[in-house]
């Protein structure tokens, strides 16, 4: 007879990943951290599918690249069979393709962006004006003001040398492994000119960028959607634990 532990659960976390591989290491390391418990039985069983030949977000939301949708839908196919009953995709941009698989997964995505435009609604002091350093696709994308604007916070970005010279040029360094002080400054730079025009959080909206700016450089919250995602993940674990069902 197998006895079950309080966190116990039938929730298998399926983690599209491999954008880029150190991020998605990361998001399992924040799963992992987030989760309560004492012992290996309390933690959530996980499947992780990182792929990275998944093609460029960016690149394809932008300069016509290989569209990744494909991949996704495969990768999301190869974590349903492996017997995940949930979807988390730790990659912001790459939600700008999840309403195109999203109907052919037969599994529930947490939406990433959705999670974090209510997790900025909990802050204290409420927040009205956010910031947000990520991806030019995402940006461009409009992922974040779209879930912010039906919240009625207001999003203020990076003119386009920054984004390109500081943002972009950080989250490359990330993927390409040789981050460092530089990165990290360019970034801090990035964030404070952003509180400057009056943001009271800063959304470190690129799963890479947490790698390189820490939750203290600026005077506002850091807000990492990967933790966000995780904590949201282990909530609906625990509720299905208890007998209850969070839909997402």
């Amino acid at each position: 007879m197998t006895t079950r532990t309080r966190t116990a659960t039938d929730e298998i976390i399926g983690i599209l990943g491999g954008m880029g591989p150190a991020a998605t290491a990361d998001f399992y390391a924040k799963l992992v951290a987030t989760t309560p418990g004492t012992s290996d039985q309390d933690h959530l069983r996980t499947v992780i599918w990182s792929d990275p030949t998944i093609p460029d977000r960016t690149e394809a939301l932008l300069r016509d690249g290989p569209d990744p949708t494909p991949w996704l839908l495969h990768g999301s196919r190869v974590l349903r069979e492996a017997g995940a009953t949930v979807i988390a995709i730790p990659c912001n941009t790459a939600h700008a393709f999840v309403p195109r698989i999203a109907d052919h997964v037969g599994l529930p995505i947490v939406h990433m962006i959705g999670e974090v435009a209510r997790h900025l609604t909990t802050l204290s002091p409420g927040v009205h004006t956010v910031g947000l350093l990520a991806t030019t696709g995402t940006v461009r994308a409009g992922l974040y003001q779209e879930r912010l604007g039906s919240f009625g916070i207001r999003l203020v970005l990076p003119d386009a040398a920054a984004q390109d010279t500081e943002v972009m040029t950080a989250i490359h360094a990330v993927k390409a492994g040789t981050h460092d002080d530089r990165t990290t400054a360019l970034l801090t730079r990035a964030a404070r000119r952003l509180t400057q025009q009056g943001a009271q959080a800063v959304i470190a909206g690129c799963t890479e960028i947490p790698l390189g700016l820490p939750t203290d450089a600026a005077d506002v919250p850091v807000v990492d959607p990967a933790l966000v995602l995780a904590q949201a993940l282990v909530r609906r674990a625990r509720t299905e634990g208890q007998g209850g069902a969070e839909g997402q």
